[in-house]
């Protein structure tokens, strides 16, 4: 099978397509045939200097295949696998270090993948699962319900669309925070305000959140504290290494208010949960733009320059729209 892997370290890796053998699946698993991926920060992120933890064999280093998300047809399943069967077709991801997503089979356990939405394409399905989990468990951690106020900080990006028509469909009263250009978007997810961070400095503003969703992960319950009400929750999605140490420093209540991060966790249930928001038209998946298997360099430049908009889409196959 054709699959993505990289060599090198840091920036300078080199993204390598070669053929490599089909997994073998064990028990709980399904063997899906992949017919689309998409990239997430988390990607290019962790092939920085990744390679140094890679095991190496004989002296070389074994091939990590990239990609998480992963839409498809399962062609085989585990002995202990009852939820599915060959020709379903999936969408899902594991929360190992690697899905293996990035070619035309992957092996994933049967309890990180669901049915894909109905009428919904595989390079669409691909785009939800990280970015998807990843808003709702934000909203879910900070507890968010009919009438509460929440702020989501990137909206525009790929959890941030993601959370901006979570948090409507839940009942509550969404602003985003997001470019000028990006504001009609937001605003047609579902934001009922829009801040426009190149205009003004919003961590100034002397607010009464429920919630502050920081799907960019740059800032922290103390920089964010004006923004909130006494009892409410500041999220993070932890995508840099500082704003871990700033959780660490803030985990301490600030005037009753709460500092958490979402750890994902990928898991049948919520996916059918987004599956079902998907199918009653309560959210929809914002792509960016959509690569072939050989243009994935291209995918990942293009998320690691910050401007995309959306979700980036990789098409495995030919066949894929």
């Amino acid at each position: 099978m054709r699959a993505v892997t990289n060599s090198g370290l840091g920036r300078g890796n080199q993204f390598v397509i070669d053929d490599y053998p089909v997994p073998e699946i064990g028990a709980r698993d399904v063997l899906v045939e992949v017919h689309a991926s998409s990239v997430n920060p988390k990607d290019w992120k962790l092939n920085t200097q990744f390679n140094r933890l890679i095991p190496r064999v004989g002296g070389r280093l074994r091939p990590l295949i990239l990609g998480d998300d992963l839409a498809g047809i399962v062609r085989k399943t585990g002995r202990k696998v009852t939820g599915f069967q060959p020709g379903d077709a999936v969408y899902g991801m594991d929360m190992n270090i690697r899905t293996g997503a990035l070619a035309e089979y992957a092996r994933i356990d049967a309890r990180r993948v669901a049915r894909l939405p109905a009428h919904m394409d595989f390079s669409e399905a691909a785009a939800v699962p990280l970015a998807g989990l990843t808003a709702l468990q934000c909203l879910q951690i900070a507890r968010v319900a009919a009438g509460a106020r929440v702020l989501v900080i990137g909206a525009s990006g790929g959890v941030g669309t993601f959370a901006v028509q979570i948090a409507r469909a839940m009942g509550a009263a969404v602003t985003g925070v997001c470019s000028g250009r990006n504001a009609p978007l937001v605003r047609e997810l579902g934001a009922l305000q829009i801040i426009d961070y190149q205009q003004e400095d919003y961590l100034d503003r002397r607010e009464d959140f429920d919630a502050v969703i920081d799907a960019v992960s740059f800032y922290s319950l103390n920089e964010c504290q004006s923004l909130l009400r006494s009892g409410g929750t500041y999220v993070s999605t932890l995508g840099y290494g500082t704003s871990l140490l700033k959780l660490v420093r803030d985990q301490a209540r600030l005037d009753g208010k709460r500092a958490r991060f979402v750890k994902v966790d990928a898991n049948t249930t919520d996916l059918d949960t987004l599956r079902e928001y998907i199918e009653q038209r309560q959210v929809r998946v914002v792509i960016d733009s959509a690569y072939d298997l050989d243009s994935v360099a291209a995918a990942y430049a293009r998320s690691r320059s910050g401007r995309s908009v959306g979700k980036l889409v990789i098409r495995v196959r030919n066949d894929c729209q």
